[in-house]
């Protein structure tokens, strides 16, 4: 007769829950696979999945009730290590779309708003167009693979254990919204210049001809001005992001392992 005990039980649901916790915490918050067009249970079911496939190769873990005290903090503690993970990594588009909404207003499409699935809101179109550059080349470059094996890293680099993400691992990933935004801000350096300079231009003809009836012709001016420095940026687009997903999965192991950057 096939009999478990309560130890053979715990030791089971231990090796399965504490890796699907942090798992499912990236899977949430991460990018692509976190939108909400993606159905709650295509994200549980991976997560499960990904956690059966993992929980053989985690090494010993530690000796305790998985509903205990110590039990549900660790599962808190993999809980947040997860979010931290994931935030990590979008960071990345939420740079990339803030680089749509300047780029946006800068060219008079404030106004073209559509809902965007990657913030559970509305974004202007810009921002729509550029998210969906960044992930095309996200899971034209496997980032979404890549990803996952960084995640699976992260059980080595920080086991399963009570102790909880360092301050180290929290200060960089706090440091990496400042490096990631500011590689986004020269993502739409070009466009902002141009459109500047159209700008400037378009006021120095208004002041020195004003019958030509400068409202009238700014906005489609603008707009073209727009739309060929945009044209004239897709070449090295996607070198550009390719360059700041690599830099995404060495920090999510960098947070994970508590290393400043």
């Amino acid at each position: 007769m096939f009999t478990v005990t309560y130890a053979q039980l715990n030791a089971w649901m231990t090796a399965f829950l504490w890796p699907f916790v942090r798992i499912l915490a990236l899977i949430a918050t991460a990018p692509v696979l976190g939108q909400s067009v993606v159905p709650v249970r295509v994200k549980i079911g991976l997560a499960a999945f990904m956690a059966i496939a993992v929980a053989p190769a985690l090494g010993p873990l530690p000796q305790v009730t998985v509903f205990s005290a110590s039990g549900v903090w660790i599962i808190v503690n993999q809980f947040l290590i997860g979010v931290a993970l994931g935030l990590t990594m979008h960071m990345v588009f939420a740079a990339v779309e803030a680089t749509g909404t300047v780029a946006g207003m800068q060219m008079g499409l404030s106004f073209a708003t559509f809902f965007s699935p990657q913030s559970d809101g509305t974004s202007m179109v810009m921002a729509q167009f550029m998210n969906m550059i960044a992930t095309l080349t996200f899971l034209a470059l496997d980032g979404h693979l890549q990803m996952i094996s960084t995640l699976v890293n992260t059980f080595t680099l920080l086991p399963i254990s009570a102790t909880p993400l360092a301050a180290a691992g929290w200060h960089a990933a706090a440091s990496w919204g400042g490096v990631i935004f500011s590689s986004g801000l020269l993502l739409a350096l070009p466009m902002i210049a141009a459109l500047l300079i159209a700008n400037l231009a378009l006021g120095i003809l208004n002041r020195a001809a004003p019958q030509i009836g400068i409202f009238q012709i700014g906005f489609p001016i603008t707009m073209l001005v727009g739309f060929f420095i945009l044209l004239w940026m897709l070449p090295n687009l996607a070198p550009f992001l390719s360059h700041l997903f690599e830099l995404s999965y060495d920090q999510m192991e960098r947070v994970a392992a508590g290393w400043r950057r």
